[in-house]
């Protein structure tokens, strides 16, 4: 007779391959092979900061606070609106964004820029007119540095509030010059290099962001019409809570949050980290690459990517 797992780790494996093809596709372990089975150099080592916070479960956290924390800016947000799919196509997007971000951090030097070059001729190609009337461009390096700044930002707070091993100062300073390394590939304007320029540079872009029909639209769309099924409702209502609590007081104060929201405020932190648990027992510790590919490209089943992540990979 075939050995069979016991009932709970056979659910245990079951959340996780769901897990992994949701966000990642069918061809989710070929895509895992590739990006971290070619051989070749990485732009970055196998413990450097940028592997050890995207390898995290709070990226589940810091990707959804990223999104609200984008949508702040009307020429950014804009451009996500009029030329991104997310709303017809939520978990393609989701698998095209993972892919990318899969790997510029994990994948070959030739294969990292390879997807940059794709990504920046997108961009190249996307241009309008806010319903301000504002003009936009995807290849703006002011915006694309605004989007990286809010990216790099809330997935290092995420970390540091959620994640196994908060980093020291040190620590801190060389996942935002990590994070650099790709923004400045993509063409943002001067990516910042320690954790004291990401604060500055993201308070220089306090006066820029302010609700807008988009974003208030946006905001709706994740915390309170998610395309996910009843089932993860409720953990997604305690995720969506500590991406809120997340962010800083200013960007908080645009958001239109739904009762639901505010009434789990207060147990954000606590809410977040049992769900965050809730995740890491379902994709239990593999080597590190192998976990990070399977982590990154679920950042977020529930949460970060129903809409595309608009650093880089917003029109992937």
């Amino acid at each position: 007779m075939l050995w069979s797992p016991p009932p709970l780790a056979r659910l245990r494996i079951r959340a996780g391959e769901e897990l992994l093809r949701r966000v990642a596709g069918p061809s989710a372990h070929h895509k895992r092979a590739r990006i971290h089975g070619a051989p070749g150099p990485r732009w970055f080592e196998p413990h450097s900061p940028i592997r050890l916070v995207h390898a995290d479960a709070a990226m589940y956290v810091g990707g959804l606070a990223a999104l609200l924390l984008q949508s702040l800016h009307p020429e950014a947000m804009a451009a996500v609106w009029a030329h991104s799919g997310f709303r017809g196509d939520p978990w393609g997007r989701l698998q095209r964004t993972s892919t990318f971000l899969a790997v510029t951090t994990f994948g070959t030097d030739r294969d990292a820029a390879q997807a940059v070059l794709r990504v920046r001729s997108v961009h190249d190609r996307i241009s309008g007119v806010t319903s301000e009337g504002v003009p936009y461009r995807a290849s703006d390096p002011h915006l694309l540095a605004w989007v990286h700044i809010a990216e790099a930002e809330c997935f290092l707070r995420a970390y540091q509030r959620y994640g196994r091993q908060p980093l020291d100062r040190v620590g801190q300073d060389a996942y935002v010059r990590d994070m650099a390394l790709v923004a400045g590939r993509l063409g943002a304007e001067e990516p910042p290099e320690t954790r004291a320029e990401l604060s500055a540079r993201l308070a220089g872009y306090r006066g820029e962001c302010r609700s807008t029909p988009e974003s208030r639209e946006t905001t709706a769309y994740l915390l309170s019409h998610p395309p996910l099924p009843g089932a993860v409702r409720i953990p997604y209502a305690f995720l969506a809570a500590a991406a809120v609590d997340l962010l800083p007081r200013w960007a908080r104060a645009h958001l239109p949050l739904p009762r639901t929201s505010r009434l789990l405020l207060p147990l954000a932190v606590p809410g977040g980290r049992a769900v965050i648990a809730a995740i890491r027992w379902a994709t239990p510790p593999l080597p590190l690459p192998v976990e990070a590919a399977r982590t990154f490209a679920g950042a977020v089943f529930f949460a970060a990517a129903v809409v595309p992540v608009v650093a880089g990979a917003s029109v992937v």
